[in-house]
């Protein structure tokens, strides 16, 4: 389907491109894949993305919770983090299908520890250390996202 990249100069970029990428996704459900090694930029661009949705306070990545819950004006969003998780099923005895309703927001860091037990993103993010900054990728892999990359192109440029 549809992919974007661009190149993002640092933090501050990686940000804005989450708060970007939260105004074009707008309310409903979405699940987004944020692939990366450490320190890429996954939780930055994560924070972007609820400071835009009308979070104001801190925004961790939740490593040793796994996920992070945040009701916000219009939306529900989830903040995961599967680095520790041991074992897919894990992930069944957290529940996992109580957060993926139609109307939530699931942003999960490192999905690939969830494999055969998350269903497939709508969008795949991967970020990659690129010089001094990063180059992100963003793949639309059903029809819902595919307005939302197109919205990134008009907001951001087509990189």
């Amino acid at each position: 389907m549809a992919r974007w990249r661009r190149e993002l100069a640092d933090g501050d970029a990686t940000e804005a491109l989450g708060a970007a990428l939260a105004a074009c996704a707008g309310g409903g459900r979405l699940l987004l894949f944020l692939h990366g090694e450490l320190g890429a930029g996954k939780t930055t661009l994560v924070r972007g993305y609820l400071r835009q949705s009308g979070h104001s306070g801190a925004v961790k990545s939740p490593t040793y919770t796994v996920v992070e819950p945040y009701d916000l004006p219009g939306r529900r969003l989830y903040h995961f983090d599967l680095y520790r998780l041991g074992d897919p099923e894990e992930l069944e005895y957290l529940g996992i299908r109580d957060y993926l309703v139609d109307d939530a927001q699931c942003l999960v860091e490192w999905p690939e520890q969830g494999r055969g037990v998350l269903p497939e993103p709508d969008i795949r993010v991967e970020l990659e250390y690129w010089g001094e900054g990063r180059l992100v990728t963003l793949q639309a892999l059903t029809s819902r996202a595919i307005p939302i990359l197109a919205c990134l192109r008009v907001r951001l440029g087509d990189g």
